[in-house]
């Protein structure tokens, strides 16, 4: 059966070891369209952001998004705040892997993701990298998608397929992430492949809109890493004209549906979680004050323990928001909470509501999702963020996750 990123025509993976894991499991992936592609990135806000993201922006604005061919990633050591050693390992697992696989100069892409402050080991990178073009294929999706995880429990992958003008138009990608997840990006990489012909400023759109509604709407635990970076990556194989109008819409709407499922994905199985929790804002003066509002109920340790407790304590979700800065009419708020087939509506204009709070908390319990949904009362923009509950297990990993 065809893996979602290898789905799309054109594009083969692969994913293999070399030794940059403790585990031994898969630790470098490799990524290759048969043609140049356009392509466009988006990137870490954090300070010390890492030696790839570095080369990467500069390969981009070199390129104008245009002759891409390839994206390498290596998990288990991140190559970030490595100080001018860490940009020449980062160009020259580019270069390698340009190499082996006969590909042009400055067509290769690199991610790195694990742990901060080490040195990558190049000469396993550099025979990782020849076995990982060995083993390029077009069923090489699954293993790319293993090999990029860290403390990710499963890999994460996605895909769509969409009729533009009587063309047919797929999407694909891969993403991981578990922990240090929070705008902008988190600790989480991604790869999108497409067989769309779209222009480089056209894909930039389309994916910077695509990512705000979803990578930067996903929080775990309210850290943002050094090294987040999604690469989109257009072949233009499906053929005709460049996408324009109604036909980029639905692509810019198609690519967004495949990086809210990959960003669910992260949220699901963030580090010890045992619930994904959907968060919906509405009547808010502003989307970004929606945003505003939700990150901050997704960040909150109150909230977050609450669910994983299945405790409906409603009063810490209205007072994450009402912290969040976002503007609220305390006498028009209204606030519901969803598990498992029961919902309960706390609060209706600011005053609150009886509920069956037992049969609420069995509801959370059983369930594996749960909706918190905030009515602010003050406009009609809304938005929907995803976060998890906050268990014993997050604490043990992070404790542990150096030593």
């Amino acid at each position: 059966m065809s893996h979602p990123l290898t789905k799309v025509s054109g594009f083969q993976a692969s994913g293999v070891t070399c030794g940059l894991k403790a585990s031994g499991n898969k630790d470098l992936a490799l990524i290759v369209s048969d043609r140049p592609c356009t392509w466009a990135a988006t990137f870490t806000t954090n300070a010390f952001c890492a030696a790839p993201v570095l080369y990467d922006k500069a390969l981009l604005k070199q390129s104008g998004g245009r002759e891409l061919r390839a994206v390498l990633i290596n998990a288990g050591i991140a190559n970030a705040v490595t100080g001018q050693r860490g940009l020449q390992d980062a160009e020259a697992m580019a270069r390698r892997a340009e190499f082996e696989a006969s590909l042009p100069h400055g067509s290769v892409a690199v991610m790195s993701t694990g742990v901060i402050g080490h040195l990558l080991p190049m000469e396993k990178i550099e025979m990782g990298i020849i076995r990982a073009v060995e083993s390029l294929s077009p069923a090489g999706g699954s293993d790319a998608a293993e090999a990029i995880m860290t403390t990710d429990t499963v890999p994460k992958s996605a895909f769509v397929q969409i009729e533009v003008g009587g063309r047919q138009i797929s999407i694909g990608g891969i993403s991981k992430g578990s922990g240090m997840i929070h705008p902008n990006m988190a600790t989480m990489l991604a790869t999108l492949v497409t067989d769309a012909p779209v222009a480089p400023a056209d894909l930039d759109a389309a994916l910077h809109y695509a990512v705000n509604r979803s990578f930067n709407r996903v929080s775990v635990d309210g850290d943002t890493s050094t090294n987040d970076t999604v690469i989109a990556m257009a072949s233009g194989a499906a053929g005709g004209e460049l996408l324009t109008g109604e036909g980029l819409a639905q692509f810019t709407v198609a690519l967004s549906d495949v990086c809210v499922d990959l960003a669910k994905q992260i949220a699901r199985d963030g580090e010890g979680a045992t619930k994904l929790i959907e968060i919906q804002i509405k009547g808010a003066k502003s989307e970004e004050d929606a945003a505003k509002a939700a990150a901050t109920l997704a960040t909150s340790p109150l909230s977050k323990t609450a669910i994983f407790g299945a405790d409906p304590n409603w009063g810490r979700f209205l007072a994450a928001i009402g912290r969040s800065g976002a503007a609220v009419d305390p006498t028009a708020a209204a606030l519901w909470l969803t598990a498992e087939g029961a919902q309960a509506q706390m609060l209706e204009q600011g005053r609150p509501l009886p509920f069956d709070a037992p049969a609420l908390s069995a509801a959370i319990r059983a369930s594996s999702n749960v909706i918190i949904t905030a009515d602010l009362g003050v406009g009609e923009a809304e938005t929907s963020y995803w976060t998890c509950d906050l268990s014993y297990k997050y604490v043990e990993i992070n404790a542990e996750y150096h030593t």
